[in-house]
């Protein structure tokens, strides 16, 4: 079926029809994910504007390389699949727009050649290629991943192989699937090296996406390694305490309760997983024409202002755990912050927020007016 997407016309595998979906994917809710790829890669280019070959590791329909073609980047599609290798290919033409079309393993491919961007949007895990995108790429390194029950820990195990660390399932789990991934990455890329940053990040409707900024020396593979550290985590109460390093010194009790139901995640990224300025880069790139658009800016809007703190709570989740009713959300947050502390929405959902109170100041500074509801 044809599809019009940011302004190119693509032939894409239709849903429910044999042959060619078979083997070539298409995600028409991936749009988001799209949009925000060639918005980001905009604001990347004004910030690095040597920046101009971009891979498209794994490409099946072409969508995201034929929109960064267009987009003016000189751009190498790759997939293992003849039917994906075809359909690229076609709609590049279909387009008036030039691109090299590989039919390889894109781990072969990234070793014969170094790029300024290479985008990892595979099915599962993106671990698979992270080493090879980090021993060639120059500048930007931009992944998807879609395992999130690995990620936040639903999956103990499998999590446990895919990243190598321990994945924790708690209320926040968006954001531990977030962290848990970044910690990976960044691991990989010190291997060889390499410093990375993260400058846009967001999980949202079944997967990860992060934007990594490569440093190319071992002083800032270093410095990146930094931001690992360890999460304590209180079942009973919903108690957490981060601690950087990577070596565990894990919370044997709760502080806050005095449960000994305490779970252990990491190594986990602490950090800042965005930042703001870029993010604000990002919102002023997309254009109104972009399908997602008013999405986009809105989840731009909701990055920018997040609190830099390595979970978010749920408000629902605590209020529950309290026996008490929730209340709106803004006056919620407006009794944190009149009491003293800093407190933001959260991306993840409508009752996700970050605060630096614990959550035993959260109790205290807002139960009053939720027991008045």
């Amino acid at each position: 079926m044809r599809v019009t997407e940011g302004g190119v016309e693509l032939e894409v595998p239709g849903e429910q029809t044999e042959g060619v979906e078979e083997s070539v994917f298409y995600n028409p809710r991936q749009e988001l994910n799209r949009d925000l790829t060639i918005a980001t890669l905009r604001a990347f280019r004004e910030r690095e504007a040597r920046a101009e070959t971009y891979l498209d590791a794994m490409t099946a329909s072409g969508v995201r390389g034929v929109r960064a073609a267009a987009d003016g980047w000189d751009v190498t599609c790759c997939d293992l699949e003849e039917d994906a290798v075809e359909l690229a290919r076609e709609n590049l033409e279909r387009n008036g727009l030039e691109g090299a079309v590989e039919h390889r393993n894109v781990n072969a491919l990234a070793h014969d050649e170094a790029f300024d961007v290479i985008d990892l949007d595979p099915y599962g895990s993106p671990m698979p290629f992270a080493d090879a995108a980090f021993a060639r790429c120059r500048d930007l390194v931009c992944v998807t991943a879609t395992d999130t029950a690995p990620l936040c820990g639903a999956h103990f195990n499998s999590g446990i192989r895919s990243y190598s660390a321990v994945p924790r399932n708690t209320d926040y789990h968006p954001e531990m699937g977030v962290r848990i991934l970044l910690s990976a990455l960044a691991r990989s890329a010190a291997r060889f090296d390499v410093g990375v940053r993260p400058i846009f990040t967001h999980a949202t409707s079944h997967y990860v996406r992060t934007y990594l900024e490569l440093d190319r020396k071992a002083s800032a593979a270093d410095a990146t390694l930094e931001h690992l550290g360890s999460l304590s985590h209180c079942e009973d109460c919903l108690y957490r305490e981060a601690e950087y390093g990577m070596i565990a010194d894990p919370l044997e009790t709760c502080p806050e309760c005095g449960g000994e139901r305490v779970l252990v995640a990491g190594p986990l990224w602490l950090g800042p997983y965005r930042d703001p300025e870029f993010v604000a880069a990002v919102r002023e790139a997309i254009p109104d024409e972009f399908g997602t658009a008013e999405a986009a800016r809105d989840l731009c809007d909701a990055l920018e202002a997040e609190l830099d703190r390595p979970t978010h709570y749920d408000q629902h989740k605590l209020c529950k755990n309290w026996g008490l009713p929730a209340n709106a959300m803004d006056d919620f947050l407006a009794d944190l912050r009149t009491a003293g502390y800093d407190a933001s929405r959260a991306h993840y959902g409508g009752t996700a927020f970050k605060t630096d109170a614990t959550v035993g100041e959260i109790r205290e500074a807002t139960g009053g007016s939720l027991q008045q509801e």
